[in-house]
């Protein structure tokens, strides 16, 4: 068997074997029952005490996004003057300058949204305070936030008629302490141990094969890496993520790197089903998005594999497939892999560069994030998924002209409305910014501006749109991921990707979680003959493809326009 096709079954099989038994534990947990970390609890309520939170206190919906809301504001606050002035700040060793305004704009919110949409260059545009203390520290509060928010989705369908969704602070906190944390130091070990730099000193120095003098950063990097990939963050330590040699040393950090940013996604799912205590819904869930993965994953290795259509035209062989922007010591098929998974999880990280992938990899990287409810983030995979089955619950009972009914609550017409208007409103921003930005480019290229429109694409015409189509895609699905022919560190791109960042991130929440708070305040009622079941194979089907013709509706003429028409230009 080829070695690098064992290497991806190994590493799902990994996955499944972490993510089935830790989804049941979540649920367990989230649900206050008996679990082998309750030895955390003294600690816990030690944070409680010292932040004057009652963990017991009882909140509605509304209560739950307010507290979301007003922590997440004020990181957002703080963290952009830090990033301002990090150069006057200590656990500077390389001399890193600060970050002008509008690259701190972008570059906080980033952070904050869980998107780690990296303008800057790891190593050299922050420091080792603000990549440890800063954004390590939001890598891990971004996640929790998302965690929470599904876990209050969880309980308000899980119960059949309350106002009460949850504390947002024990869900918060326990999502650090319990899942994360713990995880990440498992992680970081292994890191570690197989070469990952994990210490505070600043650049070393070695003479290159050619007799050059080169300086190289390190630091704490393998603290960071781990929760980067846990909390499905991806911002990368170093400028090349993991496709740099010291984040990603070698096969054994590849594996753990790429099954770190699937665990949590892939049990959230699981939990959901066993949470509200109806298991095959939850595997029904599961087994949409698999399928949905598999549709991207395996028409994205073909692609690579087959290697690259104009190099074959100048006679060269492409045995191993096309190489270009991989790494030799990953291979193009573990990259392709790679690529699928940290796009329809919202990761963003990389082990090769996307820009540099065939045009059809990047169709199936694009949709995996216009889509971005196959698994997706660390809970808000769960909770954009929410969106499309009320659309579907709605859909199905129109057909069969019945009042729309999901989890035993009426699905009535402010349900809809809000489930709409999310589903609009990523087809919207991704839309919207990819012709403003065209639009710049093509009528305002020589303005006097400090980065000339003109200067922004490497690669201008069918890629080069494709290049602007991708930032604003990851910004909005909170990926981070880009192609990097783009020019992105002007105040352009830092201000409209950080809009874009911001209300894509949160919207998305505030939608299910109202959504599910509205509907737990109804009476319940109970199934009968006519209830749609929506936990068969069926009803999978129906959202599956309520899925497929929502994304193919809103986003075809734009992938016609880049991806397709790159691709039918190479085979000319």
């Amino acid at each position: 068997m080829n070695p690098e096709l064992s290497g991806i079954l190994v590493s799902f099989a990994i996955t499944l074997l972490i993510g089935i038994p830790l989804g049941k534990y979540l649920a367990k947990m989230f649900a206050g029952e008996k679990v082998w970390t309750d030895f955390m609890k003294p600690i816990e309520n030690g944070i409680y005490k010292l932040s004057g939170i009652s963990p017991n206190q009882p909140m509605d919906w509304k209560q739950f996004l307010k507290a979301m809301m007003v922590i997440n504001s004020l990181w957002l606050v703080y963290g952009f003057f830090v990033l301002m002035y990090q150069d006057k700040l200590p656990l500077n060793p390389d001399g890193n300058p600060g970050m002008t305004p509008d690259l701190a704009f972008n570059t906080i919110i980033s952070f904050v949204a869980n998107c780690n949409l990296q303008h800057y260059s790891g190593e050299t545009g922050a420091t080792y305070l603000i990549q440890h203390f800063i954004f390590m520290f939001l890598q891990f509060t971004s996640a929790a936030t998302g965690i929470a928010c599904a876990v209050a989705v969880f309980k308000a369908l899980r119960d059949k008629t309350t106002a009460d969704v949850g504390n947002f602070w024990v869900y918060f906190v326990k999502s650090i302490t319990r899942l994360l944390l713990p995880l990440s130091v498992v992680v970081a070990l292994i890191l570690t141990f197989n070469g990952t730099p994990a210490s505070y000193a600043g650049k070393d120095k070695f003479i290159s094969l050619q007799g050059d003098t080169v300086n190289v950063s390190r630091g704490p990097a393998a603290q960071f890496i781990a929760i980067k990939h846990l909390g499905t963050n991806g911002g990368g330590w170093f400028g090349a993520n993991s496709a740099h040699p010291l984040e990603n040393p070698n096969y054994v950090t590849n594996i753990t790197e790429v099954v770190a940013q699937m665990i949590v996604p892939m049990a959230m799912i699981l939990a959901f089903g066993y949470f509200i205590r109806r298991k095959k819904l939850g595997w029904v869930i599961f087994g949409v998005m698999a399928v949905g993965m598999f549709m991207l994953m395996i028409p994205t290795i073909s692609s690579e594999l087959g290697g690259n259509p104009d190099i074959a035209k100048m006679g060269v062989s492409q045995a191993t497939g096309a190489m270009e922007g991989k790494e030799v010591r990953i291979g193009p098929m573990a990259t392709a892999y790679w690529s699928t998974l940290t796009t329809i999880v919202s990761t963003g990280s990389v082990n090769g560069m996307h820009d540099s992938t065939m045009p059809l990899t990047g169709l199936w990287q694009l949709l995996g994030m216009m889509i971005n409810s196959f698994f997706g983030g660390c809970g808000v995979g769960i909770l954009n998924y929410l969106i499309y089955l009320i659309i579907a619950v709605f859909i199905s009972g129109l057909m069969v002209g019945r009042t729309p009914e999901f989890m035993g609550h009426k699905v009535e017409a402010r349900e809809v409305k809000i489930a709409a208007l999310i589903t609009l409103l990523s087809p919207f921003l991704i839309l919207a910014g990819t012709a403003i930005s065209s639009y710049v480019f093509n009528n305002y290229g020589n303005a006097n501006w400090a980065v000339k429109p003109s200067s922004w694409l490497n690669n201008p015409g069918y890629h080069g749109f494709s290049e602007m189509l991708y930032e604003n895609t990851s910004a909005n699905a909170n990926n981070g991921s880009g192609f990097e022919g783009l020019g992105d560190n002007n105040i352009f791109w830092n201000v409209i990707t950080g809009l874009e960042i911001l209300i894509g991130r949160f919207l998305p929440i505030i939608g299910p979680v109202a959504i599910a708070g509205l509907l737990a305040k109804k009476k319940f009622v109970p199934e009968s003959a006519g209830t749609l079941k929506i936990d068969t194979v069926t009803f999978g089907i129906m959202t599956f493809a309520v899925i497929m013709v929502l994304n193919a509706l809103s986003y075809f003429p734009a992938l016609v326009l880049g991806p397709i028409a790159e691709y039918f230009s190479m085979l000319k």
